[in-house]
This record gives structure tokens, C-alpha cells and sequence, in this order.
């Protein structure tokens, strides 16, 4: 049991934080059909914001307003993000590698932006819950239950919105078939500008939470994004189920090859379950077959 806790609260903490930042990837893959290189420098920004709001120092309006104007201004930043970079490359031969092309050089514009007005040193962010909970002979964080607990629950919003709101379900159609959604009278635009600015503020919660549990630089976002890559594939691509268990999967196995054979050897093991899954099942665990 003393090896066991430890390893599935870092595997839950993980998966939360992994099924935020992969859900927005796969929200905008499964609606729009493009990858979002920018998705981990939004994480970082949200960060940021939060932190810029938040600290005595700068703005000092206390964590509550941080929070709300993170995801606020990622939210906004996600529409203009869609409107200024991949809008115009919809619909033209090559925007895929046109829109990962652009994607790529905006989150490295926004990590280099951000290095240069806030500097290198390591930030964070407040807990949103102080203390430690004993179980087990073992102790969980606050802050760490909040983390495993917000993760899941606002997915759950998230779910429940895209199922029983109308503009949920005109988001659902857009993903289903375009063309036919297009005919009935929704605005593919408009759903692509929702769907960019959702996947941000998901983007922007994962970064909050991500800055109070570790550190916030310039560069956090990297490592989530490549996780997020991962999760998507292995979950299954546009797939929120499917990314949501992949996230806890992927999350859980890091934890136990961290544990019991170390953190170097982490990354190749990933790597290699993810290819045995797209040799066995190209679609996924739970992504539907082509």
C-alpha cells in the first residue's frame, strides 16, 4: 500500500491535468479536422494570465479574479487565434501542414513573448486548497484533490453541454457532417470560432492548475502537448471518451514506470504502448474506424 498510494495519486493528478489539455486537442481535431500545435502555449498563457492577476505584486486582485480572467482571455485569444492563423487556410489544398505550420510558429512567437516580458524565473501560483488529507498511512494534498476532482467534473460539463445544449448539438453536427450541417443553416464559421475559444479556456483551466501544483515558465506547455498528442492517438482521435480514459491510461502507466524503473526510461515505454496501439487499432482504443 505504500508504494501503491503514492503512485495512483500522481497517476490521477496527471490524468486530469492530461484529459483537460488532450480534450481541447481532440475537440478541435473531431470538429475541425486540424491539429493545434498552439494548444500547449495556451496553457502557458492561461498560466500566466492567472498568476499576472493574481500576484500582490502586479495586478493583486486575488486568485478568484486570476482565474476567471484566464479563461476569459484565453477563451477570446482561442477565437482570435482561429481567426488569424488557421481561418484562412480552411478549405485550401495543404491546410493541414499550412495550419500545423502556423500553429507551430504562434506557440513559439507566444513562449518567446512570454519569456521576454515575464523573465525565466520559475512562478506559481496559490493553492486552491491548503493542507494535506492522511489515508492509508499515506497523505494526499489538497490542492492535488482539487485537481483530480475539477478535471473530471468540468469534462462532465463539457460532455453534458456538447449533448444537450443546441449549440451543442450544432457543434456535434458540424463534427458529424459538415455539409449537411451547412445545408440545415449552421454557420461552420461561427461553430469553428466556439470550438477554438472552448478548447482554449480547457487549455487555460490545465494551465491554472498545472501553476499551482508546479511551476509556470515559458516553456510548461511543451511536455502537456506532447502528452496530449499521445493521449488523442491512443484514446482514439475525436474521441472525448476515448481521450479522457487514454489520459488516465497514459497517465497511470507513467506513474508506474517512473516508479519502478525510472523517469529516463518513461518516455520509450509510452512510446512504445502508442505504437503497438496504431499497429493493433490505427483508430484508437475507443476512436471509430475509418
Amino acid at each position: 500500500m505504500s508504494s501503491i498510494a503514492p503512485i495512483l495519486t500522481a497517476g490521477l493528478v496527471a490524468g486530469s491535468l492530461y484529459a483537460l489539455v488532450a480534450s481541447g486537442l481532440s475537440f478541435v481535431w473531431g470538429t475541425v479536422r486540424i491539429f493545434n500545435f498552439a494548444q500547449g502555449a495556451m496553457l502557458m498563457l492561461g498560466a500566466y494570465v492567472a498568476w499576472y492577476v493574481t500576484d500582490p505584486s502586479r495586478a493583486g486582485l486575488g486568485l478568484a479574479a486570476g482565474i476567471s480572467v484566464a479563461v476569459v482571455a484565453l477563451a477570446l485569444g482561442g477565437a482570435v487565434l482561429y481567426l488569424a492563423i488557421v481561418q484562412p487556410f480552411i478549405g485550401k489544398q495543404g491546410a493541414d501542414l499550412l495550419v500545423i505550420m502556423t500553429t507551430l510558429a504562434a506557440a513559439t512567437f507566444f513562449e518567446n513573448g512570454a519569456l521576454k516580458v515575464a523573465g525565466p524565473h520559475y512562478k506559481n501560483l496559490p493553492h486552491l486548497a491548503n493542507g494535506n488529507l492522511q489515508f492509508f498511512n499515506t497523505a494526499i494534498s489538497y490542492q492535488e484533490l482539487v485537481i483530480i476532482i475539477v478535471g473530471p467534473s468540468l469534462l462532465l460539463a463539457f460532455a453534458v453541454f456538447l449533448k444537450r445544449s443546441k449549440l451543442g448539438m450544432a457543434i456535434r453536427a458540424v463534427e458529424q457532417n459538415r455539409d449537411t450541417a451547412f445545408l440545415v443553416g449552421i454557420n461552420i464559421s461561427r461553430i469553428y470560432v466556439i470550438v477554438f475559444a472552448i478548447s482554449a479556456a480547457l487549455a487555460a483551466v490545465a494551465g491554472i492548475l498545472y501553476g499551482g501544483e508546479f511551476f509556470i515558465t515559458p516553456t510548461m506547455g511543451d511536455d502537456p502537448l506532447l502528452k496530449g498528442f499521445i493521449v488523442v492517438v491512443f484514446g482514439g482521435l475525436g474521441s472525448l471518451p476515448g481521450t479522457v480514459v487514454g489520459a488516465y491510461v497514459i497517465a497511470l502507466i507513467e506513474a508506474v514506470s517512473s516508479y519502478y524503473i525510472g523517469l529516463y526510461y518513461t518516455p520509450p515505454v509510452l512510446f512504445a504502448i502508442l505504437i503497438t496501439v496504431i499497429l493493433v487499432r490505427p483508430s484508437g482504443l475507443m476512436g471509430r474506424p475509418d
